[in-house]
């Protein structure tokens, strides 16, 4: 390899294989324009066999770019604003309905591209038609977009779901190579009917197509699930009657709530995590709930700031590891999370889950989300190009 050699030492380097390693180092050669990964590894190994290499400046980490798994790009021109769950989601999200929209997502895009990300799972409001063309057919970022259904009347899902397999069938045709790919998204748990949550699980398999739910984000969830009350469902009730005046929660969910139902077992139910789906916050569940999305393959989205924000709590991040459970990173919105800096995202983990081994957390930004998107990342071996995006910013915890 022509050039001179430098060794740049890291705290934690991940190459894209395994778990990152402590005091880890690359050694890059060639010329200015075009430098070439020579070595990674040990930082005290690659200083032996690499004896001439001048040193370059630290890092503390050096690891392929990381994926901003869940974020909602329409929501970019809201402002943020920490609120309980149940107040947030009426208050912030249904309130400030009229901001959504393409100009918003474009400029979320922009923020998702500067900060860094390698790639994106963005869930596209139906009230913004034009948003889900114009990410499918003109963005160069690679992921997920996700049309999000929302609809918790069985009496309308039939009629819901015709009109889904024909959007996904009319957006399909816009995919492009190296863009992103289209997926589906059941709002939540409780704001899609038990009929057409089955109806899209069924879809999905079939066709392929990627799945992002909201699950058991805030504690009033559980509450919701277990007997009807609390917070959420007062709010939920409310909401519903604007578009389906009388439905019940036992018709929403196609059975009553109950002591042993949770968000998670209510999905298992229904089959909906034989599709595999990616699940969004999901800081409230039982050891049960974990081991079924284990069981099922399924796979996690954490979204720290916005969990704190919304008042949810702290997502069981050891216990998800342990059960073999892929974790990856989002921002969710501005509105809950203050920015679409996925680098902001990663500092806010190491903050909010100081016993957690860190190097648990850059895997799950990289190679979490490059898994549940499809993606993939590139390596830091010898012979590959190296890029100066492998230096990741170093933000305040």
């Amino acid at each position: 390899m022509s050039g001179d050699l430098t060794l740049i030492p890291a705290d934690l380097l991940y190459t894209g294989m395994g778990l990152p390693i402590r005091n880890g180092a690359v050694v890059v050669g060639g010329p200015a324009e075009a430098r070439t990964i020579a070595a990674a590894g040990d930082a005290d190994t690659l200083r032996r066999q690499y004896p001439q290499a001048a040193a370059g400046r630290p890092a503390a980490v050096l690891a392929p770019p990381p994926v901003n798994a869940h974020a909602h790009l329409d929501m970019s021109d809201y402002v943020f604003q920490a609120l309980p769950y149940f107040r947030w989601i009426p208050e912030v999200v249904v309130a400030g309905r009229q901001a959504r929209g393409l100009a918003g997502a474009k400029r979320g895009l922009q923020a998702v591209v500067q900060s860094g990300a390698a790639a994106l799972g963005d869930i596209v409001w139906p009230g913004a038609p034009d948003v889900l063309p114009w990410l499918l057919a003109e963005t160069e970022i690679g992921g997920v977009a996700y049309l999000e259904v929302l609809d918790p009347n069985p009496a309308t899902a039939e009629q819901t779901f015709g009109q889904v397999v024909a959007d996904v069938k009319r957006l399909r045709a816009l995919e492009r190579p190296g863009g992103l790919r289209l997926g589906l998204s059941p709002h939540a748990a409780h704001t899609v009917s038990h009929k057409l949550h089955r109806l899209l699980a069924d879809f999905a398999r079939r066709e392929g197509l990627p799945l992002q739910i909201h699950v058991a984000e805030h504690p009033s969830e559980l509450d919701l699930f277990a007997s009807g009350s609390g917070p959420l469902a007062e709010s939920f009730a409310r909401l519903v009657q604007f578009t389906s005046p009388g439905l019940t929660l036992g018709e929403v969910l196609g059975r009553a709530p109950g002591a042993d139902l949770t968000p998670v077992s209510y999905l298992a139910s229904l089959g909906v995590l034989d599709a595999r789906p990616t699940l969004i916050h999901m800081v409230n569940v039982t050891d049960e709930d974990i081991r079924t999305v284990a069981q099922a393959g399924a796979s996690v989205v954490t979204c720290p700031r916005s969990n704190a924000n919304l008042q949810c709590g702290t997502f069981r991040w050891t216990d998800f590891a342990a059960a073999g459970i892929e974790v990856a990173l989002g921002t969710d919105s501005v509105a809950s999370g203050e920015t679409l800096d996925i680098f902001d995202e990663i500092a806010a983990a190491r903050r909010l889950h100081p016993e957690l081994d860190p190097r648990l957390i850059v895997r799950a930004a990289v190679k979490g989300g490059h898994r549940m998107l499809g993606s993939r990342a590139p390596f830091l071996r010898r012979g590959e190009p190296w890029s100066e995006r492998y230096r990741w910013p170093e933000k305040e915890n």
